[in-house]
């Protein structure tokens, strides 16, 4: 087992509205696994739901090409199947992997959905587990659990569609939070749906385009005159946190177009911070990372003011992108970790954590079968 290669699930695409992303984020993961040790199974699931096993599966989805039936999925549940079910052309494809890494960003791959069919299917995955998925996914319930743990993070309100009555949010707004905020759909990922809000006269657009997004909005207060800084953590039960970056977007924020369209967004990697504050944003994302009970990997962001200096957790991203330009492997790249070795690096975690849940007790034998 140890001399043989690896088989490695690269998991892309999506029902999401990063679907693009995660097709460019995959290109680079499969181009820096070390062939030497791993063989590399490419696994896309179409914008439709459907699954797509094989080399042709990157080009497939990047082109928009049919997926013809031989390279259609096997045991996959399907959304309008509502179960799962084989091919007759199964025996084509050698389907069998060792661990998958997904790069499966947004709904329906960050949320925790691909990661409980992971588990049942008692597959080793990188990243974290079903539950630090879900809150790491939702930014109500993860600033929920940062105000529990006492980890800054700016002031927020949310709603659900059954609060879609403007005139009540307006009237929270105003009274909780003011002018300029942060209107965003509770899951969703590259900043898709996020309005930033200066009067009550943006704020009814605002609302209506992030319920597009989700059944539930989260407004937050801005942090005026803030640095964008970012952290990446590596580990499970002992996580490390990269040395952090900044962010200069090219935009009022970093949204969807200065992440990834216009390319004129710039970062400066070690951030310029003082080392006292350097080490705190570092402490603050190990603390984020256990305190949501995250595995694997995580990109920590934060909101940091000067003169005085004040530090606040905006979220984190359990897959955070994996592009030539993602700041995760940068980060690390600048912390003296390659690319294909943090890669492995993620892997070795993956299987470990594997193996370590694998010890755990599954069944219980009563004193007596009263259940019969």
């Amino acid at each position: 087992m140890s001399k043989r290669k690896l088989r490695v699930g690269v998991l892309f695409g999506g029902r999401s509205v990063e679907h693009e992303v995660s097709l460019v984020s995959a290109a680079s993961v499969i181009k820096n696994l070390d062939r030497k040790k791993y063989q590399v199974v490419p696994i896309g699931v179409a914008k439709s739901g459907e699954w797509i096993i094989g080399s042709k599966s990157l080009d497939y989805l990047k082109n928009g090409k049919v997926i013809t039936k031989n390279l259609r999925g096997f045991l996959v549940p399907e959304p309008w199947k509502r179960g799962a079910r084989t091919l007759k052309s199964l025996s084509q494809i050698n389907s069998k992997v060792d661990v998958i890494f997904s790069v499966l960003h947004g709904t329906f791959g960050e949320d925790g959905t691909v990661q409980g069919l992971l588990e049942l299917a008692s597959i080793p995955y990188v990243g974290t587990g079903v539950l630090g998925s879900v809150v790491g996914m939702d930014k109500i319930i993860q600033k929920e659990i940062f105000n529990a743990c006492q980890i800054p993070t700016p002031k927020f309100i949310y709603f659900t569609t059954l609060d879609k009555n403007n005139k009540k949010i307006i009237s929270k707004v105003l009274k909780i939070i003011n002018f300029p905020c942060f209107v965003k759909p509770a899951n969703l990922g590259s900043s898709v749906g996020i309005s930033k809000v200066y009067n009550k006269k943006q704020l009814k657009p605002a609302i209506r385009l992030a319920f597009k997004y989700d059944r539930r909005l989260i407004i937050e207060k801005s942090i005026e005159r803030a640095m964008e800084i970012e952290c990446a953590v590596l580990g499970n039960d002992k996580p490390k946190a990269s040395i952090a970056g900044q962010i200069m977007p090219s935009g009022e924020f970093y949204d969807y177009d200065a992440k990834y369209v216009d390319g004129k967004s710039k970062t400066i990697i070690p951030a310029p911070l003082p080392k006292k504050i350097m080490l705190r944003v570092r402490q603050l994302a190990v603390q984020a990372f256990k305190a949501l009970d995250l595995s694997g990997m995580a990109r920590v962001d934060f909101l940091v003011q000067k003169n005085p200096w004040r530090i606040y957790i905006n979220e984190v991203n359990t897959i955070p992108g994996f592009t030539s330009i993602s700041m995760y492997p940068k980060l690390w790249q600048a912390s003296g970790l390659p690319y294909s070795k943090l890669l492995e690096v993620l892997i070795k975690l993956a299987l470990e954590r594997f193996q370590e849940k694998s010890k755990l007790h599954t069944s219980y034998q009563p004193k007596e079968k009263w259940y019969k």
